[in-house]
């Protein structure tokens, strides 16, 4: 028998780690090659690491929301033939053994040396918490790969702090310089306090943080304006009736993306992309519509390529595709990059009208409300129509409000007069 240490592998595309989302096995399992072992994620998508031998597991290396590096032993499997495969001598000796607690139990907390400065790989939300206990991660021994200090070593590290006693050379705080206690808002509800603890990791995490960081960084505005669908909605309709089981099932969606694809020449600037830390905007001759799709695991944005040049039923059956792969987890990294200007849609619970947040680095993003008859006064008469509400977000940095104005007005002409769309 020999221990196989598997790394893990270059994903591709200049990826240099990759965050744990989930494993398909446990300690004590037996692996066939090719089988399943993990699932990670990159800014691009979730991949599915499968194993290169049969083998029967011994250890894993990271837990789910762990960042693991390319090249890191991420699993160890037991081998019946098979070369047992050990770190490198140098990648050994340039990355210490982590400490367990109790190595340190009557070693105490000092400051790092200024000549030499530590960087400790951690995650952004145990590097956080350790922040605002006012704890230096260089203290705190890491049990994960290349001396990650994961949160449960933090944790242990504070039992620990908590439990060993004050060094004998400094003085114990007086009650007048010690810090003020934290301090727990109590809860309405006598007695304790029962929830649920769920780490925000994989898909959630990434989401959370690109939300962020586009509000943070983008100045949005948005613009509502209601469009007349009455037309729209008899035509797909008819046209449905018409193609049943010969032709992709038509929704809204290829109306708008068809209506974006016409408008756009007209206003290149808002097919664009903003580097801002360039200070570049690259305007796209070709339209790549990202279409936000809901997936059991969260928002992920799919890419149709060149709706210019797609027609109604070429553009349902592609988003019938992408919304598939999407919701299964098997779209590649490709059908996730690259979009040019981002469509959002939540169907029948589409509200009144929304706010959406801009796919950064793009400059706009178009939003379907859903569609409610309501009255509506037409040249002097009142009469019951379909309307929907078109709520879009632009970069005021690079997108004035007379130009976004103008053109969810010349989208909203195209959509109120159906036939014009399928000219050519």
């Amino acid at each position: 028998m020999s221990r196989y240490e598997f790394r893990l592998p270059d994903i591709g595309e200049g990826t240099a780690e990759a965050e744990c989302v989930g494993w398909h096995v446990k300690v004590g399992d037996a692996v066939e090659e090719d089988q399943p072992l993990i699932d990670v994620m990159t800014d691009k998508a979730t991949v599915e690491v499968t194993s290169p031998v049969d083998g029967k597991v011994v250890e894993l290396r990271g837990a789910p929301g762990e960042m693991m590096q390319v090249g890191s032993v991420v699993i160890v499997l037991e081998t019946s033939g098979g070369i047992e495969v050990e770190l490198p001598a140098n990648t050994a000796q340039s990355v210490p053994r982590p400490q367990t607690p109790s190595s340190t139990a009557s070693s105490p907390i000092v400051a790092p040396s200024p000549e030499f400065p530590v960087r400790v790989l951690s995650t952004p939300a145990v590097r956080k918490r350790a922040r605002d206990l006012g704890i230096d991660l260089a203290h705190v021994p890491g049990t994960g790969p290349q001396g990650r200090v994961r949160g449960v070593d933090l944790n242990a590290f504070i039992a620990h702090s908590a439990r060993a006693p004050a060094p004998a050379s400094e003085p114990a705080q007086t009650a007048a310089s010690a810090p003020p206690p934290r301090t727990v808002q109590p809860s309405l509800v006598t007695g304790t306090e029962e929830f649920d603890e769920v780490p925000v990791i994989g898909l959630r995490r990434k989401i959370a943080e690109r939300m962020q960081d586009t509000k943070r960084r983008i100045p949005h505005f948005s613009y509502v304006e209601e469009v007349d669908v009455t037309a729209l909605e008899q035509m797909r309709t008819s046209l449905n009736r018409k193609f049943e089981g010969k032709r992709a099932k038509l929704t809204l969606l290829p109306f708008l993306i068809r209506a974006l694809a016409e408008t756009l020449p007209d206003f290149p600037h808002l097919n664009a992309l903003f580097d801002d830390s360039a200070g570049v905007v690259r305007y796209y001759r070709a339209f790549q519509a990202g279409i936000a799709t809901q997936t059991p695991k969260g928002l992920v944005v799919t890419v149709l390529r060149d709706a210019q040049d797609k027609d109604l039923w070429t553009i349902a059956e592609e988003l019938s595709r992408l919304s598939e792969l999407a919701r299964s987890g098997r779209a590649a990294a490709g059908d996730l990059s690259g979009s040019t200007l981002t469509i959002t849609s939540l169907g029948a619970m589409g509200g009144i009208a929304t706010t959406p947040v801009i796919n950064s680095p793009e400059v706009a993003i178009v939003g379907v409300n859903k569609v409610v008859e309501r009255p509506v006064v037409t040249r002097g008469t009142i009469g019951i129509a379909k309307m929907m509400n078109l709520s879009s977000s632009f970069d005021h940095r690079v997108v004035d409000g007379w130009d976004a104005a103008s053109f969810i007005q010349q989208i909203r002409a195209l959509l109120e007069e159906p036939s014009l769309l399928l000219v050519g």
